[in-house]
């Protein structure tokens, strides 16, 4: 998230220190810090501390407990009162599983004009052009706090008796929503959407964007302000299946308290009615399960074994006490009121962490672990079968891992993940023939002569389960046999085998192409400097060329290469690889060998 210290700085009396001291302070205590251009942070915000963090005030809270900064002015710090009430807006929730709250805020009169320029600068700094007055207040606030919000407006509602009806509810099979960005999206159910419902039409994606048939325009009078909580996950999946990210959803997405909601509404109404006039008619809230304050007791004695380092009472309370939090204290313990927007803290551990960051980790002073005072015992199956492992490895056998699931055998699976293959295997035999089968047909493209393969897994055979490791090649069919068959051969080994292994890359998905070239040269010729010219002339989809024959007659050598063609892109034709061939035969015809 961009930060502009210009705008953070409105949180405190005191000058805040140069925007490359702010970034430091939040490396070591919070955040890493992406890049710093002038006096704008770029902040990347921890997934845990998304529901907070996201936010001019929740980086000014950091600041302020890290640098002992006392804030002028905390938005989340008195409960915002959502009044008037008014009945002139119904809010219907249909899961509250996937919305906890919804309020909805009705402003007649106001005049949507041009924002002044303080925030136009401060919608800028966070990469966002102006819009409106309302529609920017709104932003302001989600930029400014972390709670998301939207202007419908009222005049392209269907009201019954001068009364309005949001619903929020899951889409239907086949319905659209043509958004603020001027695309049409297809909802699907599952989706949450905002609808007008005595018009029984959908005007918003919930969490993610609005529609544009209940935009904000210069003609719009009278507005319906949403203020909601909606489920994270679910956010998550429709901006993901729609391709819709927003920054509300990237909100949304982190999991926010349902608190915020409030805090969010009464700030949006508030800057609205000061930049736009109007009137507030009053707020309707739907909130069936209100939030209970979370209490986390932490003994006094537990940071000391957690972080392996004297942390005294003192220490305890000065944390506390600039992070803001809300603690009873006793000889023994701090039984801490979790802030509502503090959703990461859960345990007392969580409590932990937040004194140690804010104290400092570089204060914690790295310690050697003691000797254990036992020899450390090696696993019989493990050492088998990395014994097994690197054995097979070592004389060309290459590792497989095959399905568990067979179309027969001893043990059915009540939670079955086909109909093909509802048994757990009795016998790897049946999966390293099949993995042979499909393997036989790339041996070309890796360069082998013979394919060779190997698998150690678990098999349910005569009621119980055992470690097998089985082989399979070319020349010799499938067998298998317990792993308990080599611990004693393996445990004459002191130590455990090394791999040599330097490098792996992934094997493009798309088919390879083989074409096969023999040709006279004279003797004294080496096949690497054949091998050479093919190379140079055969073009960057060659990925192999192996010599498998060459034989002497007279004063002439014979060799024959093997070139393997593939691309990491696409499915190569024919007619692409004879183009590339004709090269190499031109080039190597120009050095006067005669291609067999």
């Amino acid at each position: 998230m961009k930060i502009s210290r210009d705008w953070l700085q409105k949180y405190f009396h005191a000058p805040l220190p140069a925007a490359q001291e702010l970034a430091d302070a939040l490396t070591f205590h919070a955040f890493e810090i992406e890049s710093v251009e002038g006096d704008i942070l770029d902040v990347k915000i921890t997934p845990n501390r998304g529901h907070d963090c996201l936010s001019y005030r929740g980086i000014a809270k950091e600041i302020s407990a890290i640098l002992k900064l006392p804030l002028s002015s905390d938005p989340l710090k008195e409960d915002p009162k959502l009044e008037p009430v008014t009945d002139t807006i119904a809010v219907l929730i249909e899961d509250t599983e996937l919305s906890p709250r919804y309020i909805a805020g009705l402003m007649k009169g106001v005049k949507v004009a041009p924002s002044p320029e303080w925030l136009v600068k401060r919608l800028e700094a966070m990469g966002q052009k102006s819009i409106n007055n309302v529609v920017d207040a709104t932003n302001f606030v989600m930029f400014n706090i972390g709670q998301p919000l939207h202007a419908f407006d009222a005049g392209k509602l269907s009201a019954v008796e001068e009364k309005y009806s949001i619903e929020v509810r899951i889409a239907r099979e086949g319905e659209k929503l043509h958004a603020l960005d001027a695309k049409e999206y297809a909802l699907k159910p599952g989706m949450l959407v905002i609808a007008d419902k005595n018009a029984d039409a959908t005007i918003g994606i919930a969490g993610v964007k609005g529609g544009e048939a209940a935009g904000i325009t210069e003609a719009t009078s009278d507005i319906i302000l949403e203020s909601a909580n909606f489920n994270g996950a679910s956010v998550r999946k429709t901006a993901r299946t729609l391709n819709l990210r927003t920054d509300a959803s990237q909100r949304f997405e982190q999991v926010l308290s349902p608190e915020l909601a409030a805090f969010g509404i009464r700030a949006a109404a508030d800057l609205i009615h000061k930049l736009a006039g109007g009137e507030l008619v009053g707020f309707a809230d739907a909130y069936p399960t209100p939030h209970s304050p979370l209490h986390v007791t932490l003994q006094v004695s537990h940071p000391t074994k957690i972080l392996g380092v004297e942390v005294s009472t003192e220490k305890i309370r000065d944390a506390f006490t600039r992070l803001g939090f809300s603690f009873e204290e006793t000889d023994d313990a701090f039984a801490v009121t979790v802030p509502f927007e503090r959703l990461d803290i859960q345990i007392p551990e969580d409590l932990i962490e937040e004194i140690a960051r804010i104290e400092g980790f570089d204060s914690i002073p790295s310690i050697e672990l003691p000797a254990a005072s036992l020899p450390a015992e090696v696993n019989q199956n493990f050492y088998a079968s990395e014994w097994v492992r690197e054995h097979l490895v070592r004389e060309g056998y290459s590792e497989v891992f095959t399905s568990v699931f067979a179309d027969k055998g001893e043990r059915a699976v009540l939670n079955k993940v086909d109909s093909v293959r509802p048994y757990l295997r009795s016998t790897l035999v049946d999966g390293l023939n099949e993995a042979l089968k499909k393997n036989v047909q790339n041996k070309d493209l890796v360069g082998l002569k013979e394919v060779k393969l190997f698998e150690i897994g678990t098999v349910w055979k005569d009621g119980k389960e055992v470690v097998m490791a089985g082989i399979v090649s070319e020349k010799e069919k499938a067998k298998e046999d317990p792993l308990s068959v080599f611990l004693k051969e393996a445990a004459a080994y002191d130590s455990l085998p090394l791999s040599a292994t330097e490098r792996y890359q992934p094997f493009s998905r798309y088919p390879s192409i083989t074409r096969d070239i023999a040709l006279w040269v004279p003797a004294g010729t080496s096949s690497d400097e054949v091998k050479a010219v093919i190379q140079e002339n055969a073009g960057s989809l060659c990925v192999r060329i192996d010599l498998f024959d060459e034989f002497k007659k007279d004063d002439k050598v014979s060799y024959a290469f093997r070139l393997v063609f593939q691309s990491s892109e696409t499915t190569l034709t024919d007619e692409e690889i004879n183009a590339e061939m004709e090269n190499v035969y031109s080039a190597v015809k120009s050095k006067g060998w005669t291609v067999r």
